[in-house]
């Protein structure tokens, strides 16, 4: 009987214990960056054991856990790169994988560094991949935000407990939300017949916006976001407020055409618009952004946009860090919106520079691994052309901001006066992250040189940024420029002064702090009406800013002139004439052609309307630039300078109720239509959800730049006229080198 009882118990224990499931043969992989935006199933066993499960979701579907005793009833999961080998695990109902507390939980919805407004947030949903160091051929699976290890049961600290884990290939899957390109075709490495590279320069823009002022919300939306586009593109209404009233730098910047001071006072002082000034939805409906004519603080290149681009025969991109230290600390101080890091513009540029290589390594890791991205950041013209060999987009990195290295025009405590041994070291130290590119100064008087000369929101800003009055004067030298000329727009501001560094007059320190208050002395000097005639800086290079220059030319640097008033232009022309050295226009200043003879390059835009009696009109600027290098002896080429995500305006439409144009326009945008090249089709843009229309809304990204071309060519301009567009990778770059080359030869005392 006792025999009896002992069997019975035997054999009840048997049936309790879990049943033993021999895991299969591993299948094969392309190692940790193989799996990008695949379809798997996922099992796991504890390190020593051939027993496995699949990870499945639980009865309550709020949790996961390694239990399920067959693969076909694992849960099925996208694996979505958020960096190189780091993933998302996205399952079939639109649910991620997120380490919490030990457990394994099931989640709808992310936070985010950015809407949490915290830079120091690591999302629970990311996981990181290492192959297992007891299996060669499986994988361990280690937890970003906690450095726990993926278990069996869960998350451990204990790094031997790690779970032994294998990713099966598996159908079923939801596709990750994600913007589509519309564009059919693989791209292909191509050159001109004579051997010069084939393909456009994009030569001034600005991706990562996003993170200057700040890296708040005052400019909204980023080229990419390691959770994806609901991440880089959600609805700004938590920056921008309810219709979008709180963007009061878009409001300023969208009514710069009809400035009216007292109705900007009353928005500032209130801290929101008097009306509407956008919708704020973003992914996936995009009611009224993106727009850059229409709502300039928003994100117009998010990087499918940018990769449309590349498709259309975007070759080459020069990518300038950027920022304002005032508007960030007008937002900041009027507890409009809050910031990450603080206002200096060094602090952002440096960020950008650091967000543009977290660009690269995201498009490397959607391809399935380092080099697979089409976006590569490159430091030297032979790198570029290299690059640009691959059929890749050679990036390259540059900086367009006021406080270059922090050099003011009046130092404080915690900037103090830089001198020619701090700009050395600070040229070295910028030049070892990659940038080859440079302003010496942007919108605000500097320790280089006077601002650019900017009359309206430029003007204040310099105030507030030197305690300086403005300095414009009519005794002006006979060059072109970009910004310094017309009217003065606060004529109560402008007091001329013989010295540009002579002490600040006035004392606005405490405007971060409380900007209404500093300001408010000087409401008369606001509200004094305009200046009329054609006023310019009375001031030009300082010393330090020849110091500036000729340092870069020694290192072969890019110099971007054209944000330099008249009297620091016409100086610099002078030392780049004396060193034979090229400069870049890329807002579109040739000089009179005298850059072009100096090897130099600048920038055009096709003409926006068509001339019935004229087929082929909208090339008619790129005739005449060919003409103008040619007869300068330069490279018969020119590219693109579309600043876009820096407040410019981008191309406009054609037709509907916002065109321009004097007459009657004809042949609208048809689909699908080929690339240049003729590697591509194109179908038509949609932006999630919204379809766009280009022939009434016009360039409102980046990627519409393959619709900007069709156009001209709809309008009449043959293979033949748009050549010098699709050479001018191969002209900035014969620049580049000719940079680089008289860098040697001035080092060398030649």
């Amino acid at each position: 009987m006792f025999a009896r009882r002992l069997v019975l118990v035997g054999l009840l224990a048997a049936c309790a214990s879990p049943p033993f499931v021999e895991r299969p043969p591993p299948p094969e992989h392309d190692g940790i960056y193989g799996f990008a935006n695949r379809c798997y199933t996922v099992d796991a066993t504890p390190p020593g054991s051939t027993n496995t499960r699949w990870l499945a979701a639980d009865p309550t579907g709020t949790t996961y856990a390694f239990n399920a005793l067959a693969e076909a009833e694992g849960a099925r999961f996208t694996m979505r790169p958020a960096d190189l080998g780091t993933y998302l695990f996205y399952d079939a109902g639109g649910h991620y994988l997120v380490g919490e507390e030990g457990r394994l939980a099931r989640q709808d919805d992310l936070l985010s560094d950015y809407l949490l407004l915290d830079d120091g947030y690591r999302s629970p949903a990311e996981w990181d991949l290492e192959v297992s160091p007891v299996d060669p051929e499986r994988f361990r699976v280690r937890h970003r935000a906690s450095g726990a290890w993926l278990t069996t049961g869960g998350l451990s600290d204990d790094e031997a407990a790690a779970a032994v884990v294998a990713f099966y290939p598996a159908e079923g899957c939801a596709e990750f939300p994600e913007l589509t390109v519309d564009a059919e075709g693989a791209v292909e490495p191509r050159t001109w017949p004579d051997g010069d590279v084939f393909g456009f320069v994009e030569t001034h823009s600005h991706l990562f916006t996003n993170f200057g002022f700040g890296g708040g919300g005052m400019f909204h939306g980023s080229p990419f976001h390691r959770l994806g586009v609901e991440h880089a593109l959600p609805s700004c209404e938590p920056f921008h407020g309810r219709e979008g009233r709180r963007d009061l730098i878009g409001y300023a910047f969208g009514g710069l055409d009809t400035l009216d001071t007292d109705r900007l006072i009353v928005a500032f002082t209130s801290r929101m618009a008097p009306e509407p000034v956008h919708a704020t939805d973003g992914y996936p409906t995009f009611t009224d952004w993106p727009d850059p004519r229409r709502h300039a603080t928003h994100q117009a290149q998010y990087y499918r946009w940018l990769e449309r681009a590349w498709m259309s025969g975007m070759r080459l991109f020069v990518q300038h860090a950027t920022t304002n230290s005032v508007l960030c600390e007008t937002m900041r101080g009027l507890r409009v919106q809050d910031t990450r890091y603080d206002c200096s513009d060094m602090t952002a540029v440096e960020r950008e520079i650091e967000e543009t290589y977290a660009l690269e390594r995201y498009v490397d890791a959607q391809a399935g691994g380092p080099g697979r991205g089409f976006f590569h950041i490159v430091t030297s013209p032979a790198e570029a052309r290299a690059t640009i060999a691959e059929g890749r987009l050679a990036v390259i990195l540059g900086v367009e901001t006021s406080h270059l290295f922090d050099c003011l025009l009046t130092p404080n405590a915690e900037h103090p006066r830089c001198t020619e041994e701090s700009v050395r070291a600070e040229l070295d130290r910028i030049h070892g992250l990659g940038v080859r590119a440079l302003f010496p100064v942007h919108k605000f008087d500097n320790a280089f040189s006077a601002g650019d000369g900017d009359r309206s929101v430029g003007q204040i800003g310099s105030f507030i940024d030197t305690g300086h009055w403005s300095n414009f004067v009519l005794d002006c030298p006979d060059v072109p420029t970009v910004f310094d000329r017309g009217d003065v727009v606060f004529a109560g501001l402008n007091m001329p002064r013989e010295v540009y560094d002579s002490p600040a007059p006035n004392d606005l320190s405490d405007f971060a702090r409380s900007p209404i208050a500093a300001l408010s002395p000087y409401l008369d000097e606001l509200r004094s009406g305009p200046l009329e005639g054609d006023y310019c800086q009375n001031a030009g290079l300082t010393p330090l800013g020849e110091t500036l220059i000729r340092e870069m030319m020694q290192r072969g640097m890019i110099l971007e002139v054209d944000h330099l008033p008249r009297r620091s232009f016409a100086r610099a022309y002078e030392m780049l004439v004396e060193a034979d050295y090229p400069p870049v226009g890329s807002h579109g200043n040739t000089n009179r052609g005298l850059l072009y003879e100096l090897g130099g390059v600048s920038k055009w835009n096709f003409g926006r309307c068509g001339v019935a009696a004229r087929p082929g009109s909208m090339v008619d600027d790129l005739r005449d630039r060919v003409a103008e290098i040619t007869a300068r002896g330069g490279y018969p080429a020119e590219g693109f300078g579309f600043d876009l995500n820096g407040f410019a305006r981008s191309p406009g439409p054609r037709f509907g109720p916002e065109a321009g144009c004097a007459e009657p326009q004809a042949n609208p945008m048809r689909y699908p239509f080929e690339s240049y090249a003729g590697d591509v089709t194109f179908t038509e843009p949609s932006l999630g959800e919204r379809p766009v229309d280009f022939d009434t809304e016009g360039m409102i990204h980046i990627g519409l730049v393959a619709e900007l071309i069709e156009d001209a060519r709809n309008d009449g301009a043959t293979d033949a006229d748009l050549e010098p567009l699709f050479r001018s990778a191969e002209g900035y770059l014969r620049m580049w080198e000719r940079a680089e080359a008289r860098g040697e030869a001035l080092r060398a005392g030649l």
